[in-house]
């Protein structure tokens, strides 16, 4: 498992994703789409990926 991980803030069209290494350090942060998103996370190497959601981000 790589020494990363990708924190992932849900909204209807595009997501707020932020990656970053178990030390702190910044290693990208971008703003995708649902489609980008799904393409984006299925070439990551496996790693702790974290969900921060509102209440309506369900809609």
């Amino acid at each position: 498992m790589k020494d990363m991980m990708i924190g992932v803030d849900l909204a209807k069209n595009a997501f707020q994703v932020h990656g970053a290494l178990r030390t702190g350090k910044v290693q990208f942060r971008k703003r995708l789409t649902r489609t980008q998103f799904s393409v984006f996370m299925a070439q990551q190497e496996p790693c702790l990926v974290i969900f921060e959601a509102c209440g309506s981000a369900h809609y």
